[in-house]
């Protein structure tokens, strides 16, 4: 249709958005189906934050705000940022938007160019290439290996890096892989990134507190201060605060980029929710004791599902120390036809045959430009969880 932009014909929709719908739908007609696509925490969002949101809602505080957020939540913002990550920001630094997705939308938009380039490191969030993309900029994707849990090594980087190459963009703990830097490997990446002044940094933390095994979080302006004034460091509430459908992301970075997002904001969506933003302030300012409750649970759930999908023909779960997902290979069921006869050509056909067969929902590889492997969320019950290993172990029993 030729009524439609250019730019919008060079995306897709969301592929994890479109499987959880799809999900959804099979549900709602009536099939068992347990979906493991949804990168959302099952908790409920902590009571002191929903209390806050009550008391702005009856103090009226339900007028338009300044475009990227109220001082009081920028002034939050400044003392997460120095207390978490020894980040000295100003509020004049600070982006707030609706959603850690709009915040990126905002920076990669604002600053890209036809012919520009990216680098990600392969897999990766589904929303980075197709915004750059949108941005009539050109995604480069630098190959990280189950082998090295899928973190990137610096020749790599170094390899993907080109004149054109405008932004590097970071994320640890890694969605979809669960990989985790340590502050060592991000100084062999931030090393390479010194050499190269053309590039700026986009850090993603929206994961930063989901972390086990005595991990120790580490960003990358943090790591490598030469790299502190080309850091825009994002992060947002909707994981570790399980706040999912509150939609509020925040970043720090140069005042010139944070002006330049604010006048993009301010032409597109103005201030993100009025009563949102209350909550956020208390989320960030107040007791954050059950953060190491919810991970003490998701270590559980990741270990049980870790153990029964390496017990499942075909498969190799890797054991991640961050976020709220596995990346199993599914290499072994590459070639192989199912119960019904579907033949697995791909990682796309395995989430499809799966889906259809035995009601379980993942996100396959290629939406992650990571094939042949899948996306599983364990943000669930162990209970759920358990059946839908079960079920992923059947499936693979019986391709032949």
């Amino acid at each position: 249709m030729g009524f439609i932009s250019d730019s919008i014909n060079r995306i897709q929709p969301s592929p994890t958005i479109a499987i959880s719908s799809k999900a959804r739908q099979l549900k709602a007609a009536g099939r068992d189906i347990i979906s493991l696509s949804a990168g959302e925490p099952d908790f409920d969002t902590p009571e002191n934050i929903k209390e806050a949101a009550i008391r702005a809602i009856e103090a009226g505080k339900s007028k338009y705000t300044d475009v990227d957020g109220i001082p009081e939540l920028k002034a939050a913002i400044v003392t997460k940022f120095a207390r978490d990550n020894g980040l000295d920001y100003k509020t004049t630094q600070v982006s707030v938007g609706t959603g850690g997705k709009q915040v990126i939308y905002n920076a990669l938009m604002t600053t890209l160019n036809p012919g520009d380039e990216v680098v990600l490191a392969a897999p990766c969030w589904v929303s980075y290439a197709d915004i750059v993309l949108l941005a009539d900029a050109k995604p480069v994707f630098a190959e990280t290996r189950p082998e090295d849990g899928y973190k990137l090594r610096p020749e790599v980087l170094e390899k993907a890096i080109t004149p054109k190459t405008k932004w590097f963009i970071f994320n640890s703990p890694s969605n979809p892989t669960g990989a985790a830097y340590s502050k060592e490997h991000i100084k062999t990446i931030t090393d390479v990134l010194v050499r190269h002044k053309q590039v700026w940094v986009l850090s993603d933390d929206i994961y930063e507190h989901l972390i086990f095994d005595g991990f120790s979080f580490a960003t990358p302006a943090a790591v490598e201060p030469r790299l502190f004034e080309r850091t825009l460091t994002m992060n947002g509430l909707s994981k570790a605060y399980c706040m999912t459908g509150w939609r509020i992301g925040y970043a720090a970075g140069p005042e010139p980029l944070i002006k330049a997002m604010r006048k993009l904001q301010s032409q597109s969506t103005s201030n993100p929710c009025s009563i949102t933003q209350w909550a956020a302030v208390e989320a960030l300012n107040g007791p954050q004791d059950f953060i190491a409750q919810n991970n003490a649970m998701f270590v559980d759930r990741r270990d049980l599902v870790v153990s029964m999908l390496n017990q499942s023909n075909g498969l190799q779960c890797p054991q991640p120390s961050g976020a709220f997902y596995v990346y199993p290979s599914c290499a072994g069921a590459i070639g192989k036809k199912s119960a019904s006869g579907i033949m697995i050509a791909n990682d796309e056909d395995f989430a499809t045959a799966l889906l259809e067969e035995e009601g379980v929902a993942v996100v396959h590889g290629a939406a992650f430009a990571g094939s042949p492997a899948f996306r599983v969320s364990y943000a669930t019950s162990k209970e759920h969880l358990e059946e839908a290993c079960r079920r992923i172990q059947r499936f693979c029993a019986n391709l032949s």
